[in-house]
């Protein structure tokens, strides 16, 4: 285990301890997410673990519908919080199958997990310092809801990791006493965590001496950049980039003394005509700094078009190999202005099955959608929803995760899985056309064994 030296103020141990209760963060007091699991560990392997703090109520691994893969994360419950709390102080970060796990927990809402609420960024941590070290260190100021040392494919530490607290007060402190102090002989920086949104803010406003420009004549030389931009400030240096030939590539650098000087000069020269061409004047990044900028932009681009159709687009599957677009564009037309509409396709070109249809208001989708959704056509009842982004079904499903309550475990644990709610059990069929349940758990400590006339349990039918 890594060990920190660092003056601070002593660790209270609380045993019996309950979940605390912030307005801020809403979680359940009983359930527990287990994080960082090595792919091999089973549901049978997670109860007997938290079975030895208190009985426990469930527990479930949660794995890939398709494939049955463990997504390497689960859910352990308590009847009792403080049954929940004594675990969770008790257990993090205890190797389980040679991986030390990370519990924290259980949040109904994904949204609180990523708003940086009290969360806080470490960085130039000594590679030696693992995740239960780093928890040592900073539950002297306050309640630690989740803390992670960012590792590569490798387990490695990246030399920087994430402290959540479960108030921005008790976040402030740490950084307040942390930041910059010496810790394994390394100074670390301790301040708040910033969203990709504010980093990328951030970083646009940094300063830079050395400018790009593009776009340049094949005549324009070093001297002439010089005169140019020299009008805005002292030059270090100017070249325009040339190939083995010698032959101008009609791009070049020019690096200013005065970091506000080379803004000055981007202000006034970029877009500006020299020699009838129109100039790019920037930054000067690098390529990485590039794409990423590039891949921000896409981003956006298309987060506002789907911004633009939200409430007005709507999913289609189970469609029939025959429906092309114009086809799914007349059986959609009556409902209202249909504005784009596309089957999808294999790189083949064979249908996938679904599609899109994007109406002009959210009026005439909704018309569509409740005339439509299981509607016969070409003998198969069509599927039809508002569609959504990959991240928006992702959250709803990690909510819905959360919030499944399984049954309490009955005298003697049976290995048969809990459908949810409307969901058919053993001995039943889905309807033709009928939509399955959006999760359907693995099997799981915990659940209680549905029965089935003429079906004795663990056995076929009589």
């Amino acid at each position: 285990m890594a060990q920190i030296e660092v003056q601070r103020q002593p660790a209270i141990s609380v045993p019996n301890a309950v979940a605390p209760q912030t307005g801020g963060v809403q979680f359940i007091p009983t359930s527990l997410y287990v994080g960082d699991l090595d792919f091999t560990v089973t549901d049978e392997q997670l109860f007997q673990l938290f079975g030895q703090v208190a009985r426990v109520a469930s527990v479930r691994i949660c794995r890939d519908l398709a494939t049955g893969r463990s997504l390497g994360y689960g859910y352990v419950n308590y009847s009792n919080p403080r049954d929940a709390a004594r675990a969770l102080d008790l257990l993090n970060f205890t190797p389980l199958n040679n991986k030390p796990i990370r519990i924290m927990y259980s949040q109904r809402d994904p949204s609180l997990r990523k708003s940086g609420t009290a969360n806080i960024f470490i960085k130039n941590l000594d590679k030696s310092i693992d995740h239960k070290a780093l928890h040592d260190t900073f539950s002297a100021f306050g309640n630690i809801l989740s803390c992670k040392i960012s590792t590569d494919g490798f387990g490695q530490s990246k030399g920087y990791g994430f402290v959540q607290f479960d108030s921005e007060e008790s976040a402030q402190n740490a950084i307040d006493k942390l930041n910059g102090m010496l810790i394994n002989d390394k100074q670390v920086y301790v301040g708040h965590f910033l969203r990709k949104q504010e980093r990328e803010t951030t970083s646009s406003k940094t300063k830079f001496n050395n400018v790009y420009v593009k776009n340049l004549s094949e005549s324009t030389t070093d001297e002439d950049l010089k005169t140019i931009f020299g009008e805005y400030g002292e030059i270090t240096s100017a070249v325009v980039m040339r190939d083995a030939d010698g032959k101008s590539k009609c791009f070049g650098f020019v690096n200013f003394e005065n970091a506000d000087d080379a803004a000055k000069a981007v202000e006034a020269l970029n877009g500006k005509k020299f020699e009838e061409k129109e100039w790019y004047v920037g930054k000067a990044q690098k390529k990485s700094e590039r794409e990423h900028e590039l891949k921000s932009r896409f981003e956006q681009t298309v987060k506002e078009a789907a911004d633009k159709l939200k409430g007005m687009n709507l999913y289609v599957k189970n469609l029939d190999d025959s429906i092309d677009d114009e086809k799914l564009k007349e059986l959609f037309s009556e409902y209202g202005k249909i504005i784009s509409c596309k089957v999808m396709r294999d790189p083949s070109g064979v249908s996938k099955g679904s599609g899109f249809v994007a109406f002009s208001t959210p009026e005439e989708a909704s018309r569509a959608l409740a005339e439509m959704n299981r509607k016969l056509v070409v003998s198969k009842p069509l599927y039809v929803a508002l569609a959504q982004k990959q991240e928006e079904r992702r959250a709803r499903l990690q909510a819905q995760f959360s919030q499944m309550r399984p049954l309490a475990i009955p005298s003697v644990a049976p290995r048969m899985p809990m459908y949810p709610s409307g969901a058919p059990g053993l001995g039943q069929q889905f309807l033709y056309g009928q939509a399955p349940p959006a999760i359907i758990p693995q099997a799981g400590f915990g659940y209680q064994q549905q029965l089935v006339p003429g079906m004795r349990p663990g056995g076929p039918p009589n």
